[in-house]
C-alpha cells in the first residue's frame, strides 16, 4: 500500500471520530460585578484540543493556556472532555457571544451568550407636598435610574396596592422608569407609609418608602360625666366634658348654647361644663367647638330636664310583719298613678252605687210590709160592726166574743 493512501485512511479515520463527538455549553445571565462561569464540554471525547474565544474571535483560553492578558479571566477546570474559566467583576462591555471550538475535522463550534443585568443604581420617591390636607390630592414619583433591563415600579399604601403610571426612558444600554401616583388623602392616612417597590431579575426587595403627614381639622366629643346613668332631673347636678383630636392639635376649645344664651349659673373651665342645680329653663341644645389651623368643628348635647322623682307606698299583702317600702316613682309614669287614682274612684263610686241600691230596697220592702199589717187590723176591726146598734156591740161581733170585746175596750180607751 502506497504512502498517499495511508494517508487518505488516517484523514477518514479522523473524520469519522469527529462526526461522533458534540459540543456542550449553556447561556451565562448574571449581574454586573459578580463572577460569570463558562463551561465548554465535550460528549464522546478523542482528546481533540478545546479553545474558548471571546466575543472578538479572540481566544481566551487553548486548552490550559490563557493567551489573552486580561486576569479577570481564570481557568477552573480543564479535561480532556471540559473547558471551565470564570470571568470576574463582570460589565455591561463583557456581554455579547463567546465560542467554544473543538480542534477536530472540520472543527466543531457552538456559542454560549452572556447576559448581564444592571439593578437599579438608585431609588427615590419625590412627594409634591411635604404635607397635605384631608381631602387633598397629592402626587408622588418614584425613580429607578439606571437599570438593565427596565424596572417595573409597584406601589403600595401600607398593605393595599395601588396602580401608578409609569414612563421609560433609554440612555445607551440603561433604563430610567419613573412611575407616578396620584393619591386623595384623607385623615386615616397620617402616619401611613407610602411604599415604592421594583420587580427586577438583579435584585430582590428592593423598596423605599416615605411617610404621610396629613392635617386634619378636629374630631369633637361630648360626654356625660354625672350623672352617669339615668334621666337628668330637675334640682340635681350635671357635668359635661368635651375632648377633641386635631393636626395640629386644638389650641381653641369653647362651650356655647345654641340659639339662646348660656344660663348664667353654668360654669365652664376649660373643656368642662357644669350645671349644679338644674332646672327646665336650662332646656337646650350645648355646643362644644373646637379649632385648629385647618378648620373648625363640633358636637352637639341636648339637654332635657325632667322632673324630679315623686314617692308612693306600694301596695302590701297581710302576713305576720307587714313592710311598706316606698317606691319612687319617675316623672315618666305621672300619667299611671292618675290613670290608677280614676280607677279607684271609680270602684268607689260603684261600691256606694249599690249600697244605696240596696237600701231602697230595703226600705221599699219594710214600707210594704208595715201597710200590708195595717190593712188587715183595720179590715178586722170593722167586720161585724156594720150591723151593731152601738160601739160595744160591733165591737163583740167583730171579734166573736166578750172577752175580745173587753180587750178592745181597753184598746180604745
Amino acid at each position: 500500500m502506497s504512502a498517499r493512501r495511508v494517508s487518505v485512511l488516517l484523514r477518514q479515520q479522523k473524520l469519522h471520530c469527529g462526526d461522533g463527538q458534540n459540543l456542550v455549553t449553556e447561556d451565562v445571565t448574571v449581574v454586573e460585578g459578580d463572577v460569570a462561569t463558562i463551561s465548554c464540554r465535550v460528549k464522546n471525547s478523542d482528546d481533540s484540543v478545546i479553545q474558548l474565544l471571546n466575543p472578538n474571535r479572540q481566544t481566551i483560553y487553548f486548552r490550559d493556556f490563557r493567551p489573552l492578558k486580561d486576569s479577570r479571566f481564570q481557568l477552573v477546570n480543564f479535561s480532556n472532555s471540559e473547558l471551565r474559566v470564570s470571568l470576574t467583576n463582570v460589565s455591561i462591555s463583557d456581554e455579547g457571544r463567546y465560542f467554544c471550538q473543538l480542534y477536530t475535522d472540520p472543527p466543531q463550534e457552538i456559542y454560549t451568550t452572556i447576559t448581564v443585568l444592571v439593578p437599579p443604581r438608585n431609588l427615590v420617591i419625590d412627594i409634591q407636598k411635604e404635607t397635605a390636607v384631608e381631602g387633598e390630592e397629592i402626587e408622588l414619583n418614584c425613580t429607578a435610574m439606571a437599570s438593565r433591563p427596565a424596572t417595573t415600579i409597584r406601589w403600595f399604601k401600607g398593605n393595599k396596592e395601588l396602580t401608578g403610571k409609569s414612563e421609560v426612558e433609554q440612555w445607551s444600554d440603561m433604563y430610567t422608569v419613573t412611575s407616578q401616583l396620584l393619591l386623595k388623602v384623607g385623615r386615616e392616612d397620617d402616619g401611613v407609609p407610602v411604599i415604592c417597590l421594583v420587580d427586577h431579575p438583579a435584585v430582590k426587595d428592593l423598596q423605599t418608602q416615605r411617610y404621610l403627614e396629613v392635617m386634619y381639622k378636629p374630631q369633637v366629643r361630648v360626654s356625660q360625666n354625672y350623672p352617669l346613668q339615668g334621666l337628668t332631673r330637675e334640682g340635681e347636678p350635671l357635668e359635661l366634658t368635651c375632648t377633641a383630636f386635631g393636626k395640629p392639635q386644638p389650641t381653641d376649645m369653647r362651650w356655647l348654647r345654641v340659639d339662646d344664651e348660656m344660663p348664667q349659673h353654668v360654669v365652664v373651665s376649660g373643656s368642662n361644663l357644669l350645671i349644679s342645680n338644674l332646672n327646665k329653663t336650662d332646656n337646650g341644645t350645648y355646643r362644644c367647638e373646637a379649632s385648629n389651623a385647618v378648620g373648625k368643628s363640633h358636637a352637639d348635647y341636648m339637654l332635657f330636664v325632667y322632673d324630679p322623682p315623686t314617692t308612693i307606698p306600694p301596695p302590701t299583702t297581710t302576713t305576720t310583719t307587714t313592710t311598706t317600702i316606698p317606691t319612687t316613682i319617675t316623672d315618666s309614669r305621672a300619667g299611671e298613678e292618675g290613670a290608677i287614682r280614676s280607677v279607684d274612684h271609680a270602684v268607689v263610686g260603684g261600691v256606694v252605687a249599690v249600697v244605696v241600691f240596696a237600701m231602697l230596697c230595703l226600705l221599699i220592702i219594710l214600707g210594704r210590709y208595715f201597710a200590708r199589717h195595717k190593712g188587715t187590723y183595720f179590715t178586722h176591726e170593722a167586720k161585724g160592726a156594720d150591723d151593731a146598734a152601738d160601739a160595744d156591740t160591733a165591737i163583740i161581733n167583730a171579734e166573736g166574743g166578750q172577752n175580745n170585746s173587753e180587750e178592745k175596750k181597753e184598746y180604745f180607751i
